[in-house]
């Protein structure tokens, strides 16, 4: 079976580690934030001037005070502190993020990210903090369809949108499999409704088994 948009982000809470440092882009990537497991450590960062937030406010109880960077409402976790946009962005520059997690519209066999704007006449560039965090943080984490609307891969050999960063993502997850991207390629670490071999076909990069396989 396929993944949910939910079981996706419940794979990517698994994978972080306890005690990071992380900041979840706006769109699926939120959803993370209410699969991290409590005492784990993980501090979420906000790129509007947040640091230890925690999952999304129930209906009802929402502090409209208290948003993400996708204006959605967010609760706090004890010691949650609040700062200037410019430190947020500091802190996403400075190397102090363990962890980001991002949408995407396109990642290539080598790791660049296209995330901010498809090229469509209509379509409202919106690159944010996606540059800062792609390139600031130790780990990027890609959570996206495996397709685009009309079939096309959305994992591919080279980027044709505009990059958000270059080289700069290690783990894609998607409805169908988790990819890791590194100097050897794409790796594929699970698979979900479609087995290994259909992958192969219908994805024009070259893909390795993961070890374990």
């Amino acid at each position: 079976m396929t993944l949910t948009k939910q079981e996706m982000a419940q794979l990517v809470a698994r994978d972080i580690a306890p005690g990071s440092f992380v900041n979840l882009g706006i769109g699926q990537p939120t959803m993370v934030a209410d699969f991290l497991e409590p005492g784990s450590g993980v501090v979420l960062h906000t790129e509007n001037g947040m640091l230890n937030m925690g999952p999304a406010a129930r209906e009802g109880e929402e502090d409209w005070d208290l948003t993400n960077a996708g204006k959605e409402p967010v609760t706090e976790l004890p010691g949650a502190a609040y700062f200037h946009h410019a430190d947020s962005f500091a802190m996403m520059r400075g190397g102090h993020l363990d962890v980001c997690v991002l949408g995407a519209f396109q990642v290539s066999a080598g790791g660049d990210l296209a995330n901010w704007h498809t090229g469509a006449p209509d379509a409202i560039p919106a690159v944010g903090g996606a540059m800062d965090l792609a390139i600031g943080a130790k780990s990027v984490f890609v959570m996206m369809s495996l397709f685009a609307k009309d079939g096309s891969p959305k994992l591919v050999p080279a980027c044709t949108y505009p990059l958000t960063g270059v080289g700069c993502v290690d783990r894609v997850y998607t409805e169908h499999a988790v990819f890791d991207i590194g100097p050897s390629g794409v790796t594929v670490r699970e698979t979900f409704g479609l087995s290994y071999d259909e992958l192969a076909d219908r994805l024009d990069v070259e893909l390795r088994p993961h070890a374990s396989h």
